[in-house]
């Protein structure tokens, strides 16, 4: 493509300054303050969840394309950019190992510290896309029994290897969210819900905050485990009143490694790139520059339990995470776009 764009780029997105720049004209913006003005001339626009596009940001201005480098598109109207045939690509996936590290460090970190032994246990996932699949498949290596409901699926694959939403949260000591937000996960952790789980039982949600009805939860918690809380309804303004009742409690940072960035920002720019016919950066993905930083591999087969604890927070000591949010709750959205992002560890 011989003629240079616009492209609109939320200014947290690492890795990306200077990249697009021998080919287009690129305006960095903070998420939350990407307007329709900016957009008027723009042929592009990359972003993360902050931006909402919708009718009111996207009327009347130039934009064909939208990248989003994250794994969710719920901040996306898609009705309303097929009409206006405006392609949307996001980066499904690229997250996956940085969230499956935040379950297993919360888990094995919570149970540590409430003296819960997680041997036998059987583990519910509600939601068995990339990240649930990456959390099965590490389940199972660590010994739990592992139980899956994703309808979904389920009606595309065959029910052998799911089972009904009721039974996971009879039958699970531990429960984690991997749905993605739609009208059928919309404030599915309900009354009924929690009332399905069993006493005592752990509860995870690294998925979407309004897949959880907040009231719900809170009557909840006398019953419950621990609770492990990354996402929120009406972040950043969330619940302080839930965020204290809770045993983990941090700002949607479960899939922050570095990898999962480099992941997401690599997707976005192929994406944009094959759109515009920008060849050279078909294949880009950001250089790891600070070698610390690389992928680890665990090897915790037969480790016991407090071995794999300790193991998994000199890895990634998420009550760092929990100490510094609780600290300063109202920080919310300095604490996601100033987060030091940490290296994922892999668990055969």
């Amino acid at each position: 493509m011989d003629e240079r764009i616009k492209v609109v780029v939320d200014d947290a997105i690492p890795f990306i300054e200077g990249v697009l720049e021998p080919y287009a004209d690129v305006v960095y913006k903070g998420g939350r303050d990407i307007c329709r003005e900016d957009l008027l001339d723009a042929a592009a626009l990359v972003i993360r969840t902050r931006t909402r596009c919708d009718a009111a940001l996207l009327d009347g201005t130039a934009v064909k394309f939208i990248a989003t480098a994250t794994i969710g598109t719920d901040h996306i109207d898609h009705d309303y950019c097929d009409k206006r045939g405006i392609v949307v690509r996001n980066a499904a996936g690229c997250n996956a190992g940085g969230v499956m590290n935040y379950v297993f460090s919360a888990l094995y970190g919570v149970a540590s510290r409430r003296s819960i032994r997680l041997d036998g246990s059987k583990l519910g996932i509600v939601g068995v896309g990339n990240v649930g699949s990456r959390v099965d498949r590490v389940a199972g290596n660590l010994g739990f029994k592992v139980l899956k409901n994703d309808p979904p699926r389920m009606a595309a694959e065959g029910p052998e290897g799911f089972c009904p939403l009721e039974y996971l949260l009879h039958n699970s000591q531990i429960v984690t969210m991997h749905v993605p937000l739609d009208e059928t996960t919309f404030r599915m952790c309900d009354d009924a819900f929690f009332d399905n789980m069993r006493p005592g039982a752990i509860f995870i949600n690294a998925s979407r905050g309004e897949v959880v009805d907040d009231s719900a939860l809170k009557r909840a918690v006398p019953k419950l485990g621990p609770v492990i809380i990354d996402t929120w309804n009406n972040e950043p303004d969330i619940d302080l009143e839930l965020m204290n009742m809770v045993d983990i409690a941090t700002p949607h940072i479960a899939g922050y490694s570095y990898q999962g960035k480099q992941n997401g920002t690599a997707a976005s720019v192929r994406a944009l790139a094959r759109f515009f016919g920008f060849d050279k950066l078909y294949e880009f993905f950001p250089k790891t520059e600070i070698e610390s930083l690389e992928a680890v591999k665990l090897d915790l087969k037969g480790k016991k339990q407090g071995e794999i604890t300790s193991a998994l927070q000199y890895n990634y000591p998420i009550f760092t995470d929990d100490f510094m949010f609780r600290m300063d709750p109202a920080g919310f959205e300095r604490l996601r776009s100033h987060y030091q992002y940490r290296r994922e560890f892999y668990i055969d």
